[in-house]
């Protein structure tokens, strides 16, 4: 919810703490999600330098991810945060105009697309994963994990 509302530095304290308590490897999903809300937050306070250093970074977290994570629109955020940075480097300095922010764009979640069922990949193999009560499991892999575990918010 964060990260959506424009509230980039707060977004950023919220996923750094998903971030530091997750033990699998999906912890680099969450890193990259919080160096992108991090992307944001420099262009925001016209740090254009820093945005760039940052985005650097991020894109190592964010490949090779799936197109759709636990719900995140992996690739359309990739594909965003490439769009901003691209226009960035127009921007040649500091004393340039204020940044565009309606160029940031939301984290977008699978069930926004319109597809009312709700469907989740593997971090691990990349396969569709499944839920039976409240358990998503990977038929591919056996990776699992609670119905709890998906109320983490990235936004």
């Amino acid at each position: 919810r964060l990260f959506n509302a424009g509230e980039y530095f707060e977004a950023h304290e919220a996923l750094e703490d998903a971030w530091k308590q997750e033990r699998g490897a999906v912890r680099d999903l969450y890193r990259g999600i919080l160096q992108v809300a991090v992307v944001y937050l420099h262009l925001t306070r016209r740090n254009y330098a820093g945005a760039v250093k940052v985005y650097e970074r991020s894109k190592k977290w964010l490949k090779g991810w799936p197109a759709e994570c636990r719900g995140v629109q992996v690739a359309r955020l990739r594909k965003d945060v490439e769009r901003v940075m691209a226009q960035v480097k127009i921007t040649p300095s500091e004393e340039a105009p204020q940044f565009d922010t309606s160029l940031l764009k939301p984290v977008k979640w699978k069930e926004e697309t319109g597809n009312k069922e709700h469907l989740y990949t593997c971090d691990r193999c990349g396969h569709e994963m499944y839920k039976k009560n409240c358990r998503v499991i990977c038929p591919n892999c056996g990776n699992q994990f609670d119905c709890s575990d998906l109320n983490l918010y990235f936004d």
